[in-house]
């Protein structure tokens, strides 16, 4: 080789050696990702936190899911007792009255018996059961010298009547009665027609 060449290739040489010093050898770019990976240290306690997280949250679920089942039970035999002691009020109001039809009776069997004043007891009687029943927003259906209203009265017969309108009613026969607005029984009525 010619002195000439030389000096070119100890440049080229120079150059590949500065390239080859720049770039990153495996193990330096070994040792970058080494300290960016994590560790199994870490790794294993990262697994155990995330474990532990899970464990709570199944946990949690479970206790949720516990929860609502009891909630669940709990209405339903809410819903059970509403319907079972429904009446208990309504009874406890109508006791007063059986105790005291069973006064007249022991009254009207007595010897020597004022009919009077049996008779005032059984109106007595009758008026704290249509008090009682009110308190439950029953209400009685009477309604003798009104228009007949077949959603709430049954006519039993007509009658001609000249001294009142066609289709009113001129006897009960027997009184209606509705619950908070909605009928349980129609009156039972005698209706007037034209002659």
């Amino acid at each position: 080789m010619s002195n000439q060449d030389q000096p070119e290739n100890n440049t080229t040489e120079e150059l590949v050696d500065d390239q080859v010093s720049q770039e990153p050898t495996a193990d330096a770019a070994e040792a970058v990702d080494n300290s960016e990976a994590p560790t199994s240290d870490e790794l294993a306690a990262r697994i155990e936190q995330l474990e532990a997280e899970l464990a709570e949250a199944k946990e949690q679920a479970l206790r949720a899911a516990a929860d609502a089942q009891n909630v669940r039970r709990r209405a339903e035999l809410d819903v059970e007792k509403a319907h079972k002691y429904a009446l208990e009020k309504f009874v406890s109001d109508m006791l007063p009255v059986a105790d005291n039809m069973m006064r007249s009776i022991e009254a009207a069997a007595a010897e020597g018996a004022d009919m009077a004043s049996v008779t005032e007891g059984v109106e007595l009687t009758v008026k704290s059961l249509m008090d009682a029943l009110k308190r439950h927003n029953v209400e009685q259906v009477h309604p003798e010298g009104e228009p007949f209203n077949p959603e709430f009265h049954q006519a039993m017969t007509a009658v001609p009547s000249p001294d009142v309108e066609p289709n009113t009613v001129v006897n009960v026969y027997q009184s209606g009665y509705t619950l908070n607005g909605r009928l349980v029984r129609p009156a039972m009525v005698v209706v007037s027609k034209a002659e």
